[in-house]
């Protein structure tokens, strides 16, 4: 069979590495991706403070040497669900069974004022460009601040917050700067009461002001002020934003979606369409929108796929669970297990946080590194 993978995130990688496992020459696999590389999103934040440098963290899909995958770097102009027909920039695919994992793109221009008074921290960009602002920024009123719902890994905004009060702190601007966050969240991460409590300590310990329940729905550049969903105000010198998400145009204008997100059988990950699965941000199943999600839905469609080329039943079905690293600060990490069934309340546990975590973080980032790419993945020291 011919399957077409569509994008090479978490989903798309993982998927075509379990294909390619299992099938070897046989797989009959093409992933495509507009980008020639990958990159951890924990890996933005080692890049934005400062403790290592773009050119480490890029993994080449170049180096996705894998039997019977094809990897075609290249943008997608149209999709058929129908027709499972992908045109790209360099040629058209028909594909038997087709994987949608395109993630969600990142709007800045989505919000007044931002592009032009602020930064934002998601793209791949700006989270690289972020460390020569933070290296010239002298001090002052930080904000960091969530501009719409959904959005992708929720605890990344609290890490940025307390990441920019430490790093403030170690070249001694503490004392003339001050650190708030704006969630529309009304914990720092609801599916984990512990996990919650150990941000919410970290956040008073700094003194970093915590407004939950908010969205930043513009900035003003010329009075330097954020403006907040209800209504109210707040002075910044410097703002770090979590830009508008969106499902790629590409996807929008397929006819997927419903409500900007395409809609997945939350167990198979099928879609309505005959032959055409869907992993990952770019879905509504329900789960957060980040990578580990992806990775364990594209294992269900990995053994949904398997089944049909050998004419076997499978009882595999995704199960909602996923951890994710949460730094504190001061060489800290926690690591939150979570869980999200469709009809039910999320749960959600917590290890840490510790310093020994440190290498469990290392050890996660390594061994996908190895199994997509063929290589380890060189974590930087944090700070202490």
């Amino acid at each position: 069979m011919r399957i077409v993978i569509l994008g090479a995130g978490f989903g798309g990688l993982e998927l075509a590495s379990l294909l390619s496992a299992e099938f070897g020459a046989d797989a009959g696999v093409v992933l495509i991706d507009k980008s020639d590389g990958f990159i951890f999103g924990f890996s933005k934040l080692d890049v934005m403070f400062g403790r290592t440098t773009a050119d480490h963290v890029v993994h080449r899909y170049a180096d996705v040497i894998k039997p019977g995958v094809r990897f075609v770097q290249s943008e997608i102009r149209s999709l058929d669900p129908v027709a499972r027909q992908v045109v790209t920039d360099d040629e058209t695919f028909e594909a038997d069974i087709l994987v949608v994992a395109l993630g969600a793109d990142l709007d800045p221009a989505a919000t007044p004022g931002l592009a032009a008074g602020g930064q934002e921290f998601y793209t791949v960009a700006g989270a690289f460009a972020l460390r020569d602002v933070l290296e010239r920024f002298a001090g002052g009123r930080v904000v960091v601040g969530v501009t719409s719902t959904p959005f992708k890994c929720p605890p990344a905004p609290s890490e940025t917050a307390i990441l920019v009060h430490d790093y403030l702190q170690a070249r001694g601007l503490a004392g003339a700067s001050h650190v708030s966050l704006v969630m529309p969240l009304g914990v720092p991460i609801p599916p984990s009461p512990q996990a919650s409590q150990v941000v919410l300590a970290a956040f008073a310990q700094r003194g970093i002001s915590w407004h939950p329940g908010l969205l930043v729905t513009a900035l003003d550049p010329d009075r330097k002020t954020v403006l907040l969903s209800d209504g109210g105000e707040m002075p910044y010198d410097l703002f770090l934003g979590v830009p508008v998400h969106r499902a790629p145009a590409v996807v929008l204008e397929s006819g997927m979606t419903v409500e900007g997100w395409i809609p997945v059988n939350p167990e198979t990950l099928e879609t309505r369409y005959p032959g055409v699965y869907a992993v990952g941000d770019v879905t509504s199943v329900g789960t957060p929108k980040a990578g580990v999600f992806a990775e364990g839905q594209a294992a269900v469609v990995a053994a949904q796929i398997s089944a049909q080329l050998r004419g076997t039943a499978t009882r595999a079905a995704y199960d909602g669970r996923g951890i994710c690293y949460l730094e504190v600060g001061h060489g800290m990490i926690a690591k939150v297990d979570v869980t999200f069934v469709s009809g039910q309340s999320p749960v959600g546990g917590l290890d840490g946080p510790s310093a020994e975590l440190v290498a469990d973080k290392t050890a996660f980032g390594s061994e996908r590194s190895r199994r997509w790419f063929g290589k380890p993945w060189h974590a930087t020291q944090l700070d202490s």
